[in-house]
């Protein structure tokens, strides 16, 4: 058995971790207070994937979910503590050598203004969804085509 390679990232209220298996069967994820336990077969070399991480802090194994796709696996584990930082994923402080941070989708949000608090809303009701919709939602809400500086240049000289 061989641990599965994986990004993770920090939000107010979650923390998700994205293993990255290509077409993964037999996917099975456990939650627990301070434990995420994640498992699956590759389909392509047959391989059977295994990571155990004792976490930081403490979740809501209830309120954490899990969606396969065609090349990862993301989890969203809900913070007992919302609003507290992780400055790490492991309890240990020694980086597993199979995890990395995924600097994509990391934000420091222990600064952001009330307008940022509501579009990680938004994000969090989509991956409260996370179970019956293919179609990712439509975050950006605002017209494009009439952009404040879309008025005409003047002419070069």
């Amino acid at each position: 058995m061989h641990p599965a390679t994986a990004k993770w990232y920090d939000r107010r209220d979650s923390v998700f971790i994205e293993f990255y298996v290509a077409d993964s069967k037999d996917v099975k994820v456990n939650f627990a207070k301070t434990k995420c336990a994640f498992s699956c077969l590759a389909a392509t070399d047959h391989v059977k994937h295994e990571n155990e991480i004792e976490l930081f802090e403490a979740i809501d194994e209830n309120e954490c979910k899990h969606k396969r796709t065609d090349r990862s696996v993301l989890c969203c584990l809900r913070k007992a503590e919302p609003g507290k930082a992780w400055p790490r994923l492991t309890k240990d402080k020694p980086k597993p050598s199979w995890l990395s941070v995924d600097f994509n989708n990391w934000k420091d949000w222990e600064e952001e203004s009330d307008e940022d608090i509501g579009q990680m809303d938004q994000f969090s009701d989509m991956m409260n969804s996370m179970g019956g919709v293919d179609d990712p939602a439509d975050l950006d809400d605002e017209d494009d085509s009439a952009d404040s500086d879309d008025e005409k240049m003047p002419d070069l000289e």
